[in-house]
């Protein structure tokens, strides 16, 4: 695929050569309307051309700098929210009164109430200003949020420690979105989305044995408490190795040569989606909203988000309810950790390697969820050994919605549309983990029928969805090739034109 980019890149040499020529010659680089990226391409004054391994060898230097920093961060985010399901194991339903009607359900849920509210000023504050120095504060103060949960006296407390730490920690995962947009070719994205989304599962694999431990002191406090202290502490730590060692785009990215930079910024000409422009643009904000394919996936991130009550906030409930003591339901939790985070790593990879399967990716892992809905939901709790492997399969849906922001990324383009649109589609995610915990109610246990209903129903119409999609993209993309304007990237950093509104754009399936 790589060599079949350069060989794409080389046949239109002379043309791209004579435009980085004329940004040579401009004395003032207008990045209002332009990407930021040709302020790198007029500065540099070495050779334009680069070979396949130069290009390899930048991309594995990227990999080690940045997704080290992505995949540490969403693994540590996704720890510290999932830390109530394993403190309800520990004392915290019973001492916050959170057994009462469905307090403990609405506790998971009003958290992405907070992440509604979160999201857009934060995806706004990334856009305008350094988005490293932004998501070091959001990280610093979101790790200050969750030692404060060990303060916390009763179930209001609770509720307003809750809805604070959705709201900071809302705009890591479409900032997250940015960065890879803005470093990575469309075939490669995929795979560097389900490497930090991967570690949602993978994290689950380490937490429960941290937890473990802290669920055996015997101090002044409960052992749910040193859980949200130690958590926290760790947080904050980590925030400060994003302030100094994340490189946040590749025009200002440090320990980069020059001619390094310039080639990371050239070679994401093939996206014609820009790299970085700071500008927010009203018209790409309506032209979103107006875009149906905006709404298919916005759609499709609410529904295969239901799913995720179940998972983050009831999975080791589940467990317990089998029979086993609240130690054991946490260290039963790891195999799920392993499996899901493989399978979210695994269906970005194949996403990479077979093109134009993205949208048949996302079919097939939400099925996987819509089996183990039905598993958990219809046999009998003896069945043990097949319960725990529904719950093991369930959060399948992990690698399709990986895969589904790889679509959302790569098929958007225009600064302000696509991190816009990044957080648009999170908010559809809240929705669905609003939703998700609060169908499942506890007079109904341990076999939750509302909730697998529910479940099952939403994935279905994720699957419909994500055929809809597809099929207008296809049609999108024919349309355009009868028109005579192929594929091709002369206007990749100009005007930072959208998708719509570029003709050589191509979406990808």
């Amino acid at each position: 695929m790589e060599e079949k980019t350069h060989e794409v890149l080389s046949a239109e040499g002379e043309q791209g050569i004579e435009q980085l020529e004329e940004l040579r010659k401009t004395i003032t680089v207008d990045t209002l309307h332009n990407d930021e990226g040709v302020r790198v391409l007029a500065k540099y004054e070495g050779d334009t051309s680069w070979t396949v391994q130069e290009e390899k060898k930048l991309v594995r230097k990227i990999d080690r700098r940045l997704l080290s920093i992505l995949c540490c961060t969403y693994g540590l985010q996704y720890y510290d929210k999932a830390m109530l399901s394993q403190a309800a194991l520990f004392g915290l339903r019973t001492d916050l009164e959170l057994e009462i009607g469905n307090r403990y359900s609405m506790s998971a849920a009003i958290f992405y109430l907070g992440f509604i509210c979160g999201a857009y000023p934060a995806i706004v504050m990334a856009q305008r200003y350094p988005i490293e120095r932004v998501i070091f504060v959001i990280v610093l103060l979101w790790g200050a949020c969750l030692m404060c949960a060990a303060a916390v006296t009763d179930y209001r407390g609770l509720y307003v420690q809750r809805f604070f730490l959705g709201a900071l920690e809302s705009g890591v995962s479409p900032a997250w979105m940015l960065v890879v947009g803005g470093w990575y070719k469309k075939q490669e994205q995929a795979l560097r989305m389900g490497a930090w989304y991967s570690c949602t599962g993978y994290v689950s694999m380490v937490s429960p044995l941290i937890n473990y431990g802290l669920g055996h002191i015997t101090g002044s406090l409960s052992p749910w408490r040193y859980m949200y202290l130690v958590a926290g502490a760790v947080t904050i730590l980590w925030s400060f190795v994003i302030l100094f060692l994340m490189p946040p785009d590749p025009i200002r990215a440090k320990r980069f040569s020059d001619r390094e930079r310039y080639i990371a910024v050239a070679r994401m000409r093939e996206n014609n989606a820009g790299v970085r422009n700071t500008h927010f643009k009203k018209e790409q904000l309506f032209e979103l909203l107006c875009d149906i394919k905006f709404w298919i996936v916005f759609a499709m991130a609410f529904t295969i988000l239901v799913a995720n009550g179940p998972v983050s906030t009831f999975t080791p409930i589940i467990i317990k309810d089998l029979g086993f003591s609240g130690l054991n339901s946490l260290l039963l939790i790891m195999p799920a950790g392993l499996v899901i985070g493989t399978i979210e790593l695994s269906a970005p990879y194949c996403a990479m390697r077979f093109s134009g399967w993205r949208a048949y990716i996302v079919c097939i892992t939400v099925c996987g969820t819509i089996l183990a809905s039905l598993l958990l939901w219809q046999l009998p709790q003896t069945a043990t050994g097949a319960k725990l492997f529904a719950v093991y399969i369930l959060a399948s849906y992990g690698g399709g919605y990986a895969t589904l922001m790889s679509m959302q990324i790569a098929n958007t383009a225009g600064y302000t549309k696509r991190s816009v649109g990044s957080s648009g589609m999170f908010i559809g995610y809240c929705l669905g983990n609003f939703l998700g915990p609060l169908v499942f109610k506890e007079e109904e246990a341990p076999f939750y029928t509302t909730g697998w209903i529910t479940t099952v129903i939403t994935s279905a119409v994720a699957v419909i969805l994500s055929l809809v999609y597809r099929t207008i993209c296809v049609w999108e993309n024919k349309r355009r090739d009868k028109t005579g304007q192929l594929e091709a990237y002369e206007h990749a950093f100009e005007d930072d034109l959208t998708d719509r509104k570029n003709p050589q754009f191509r979406y990808t399936l």
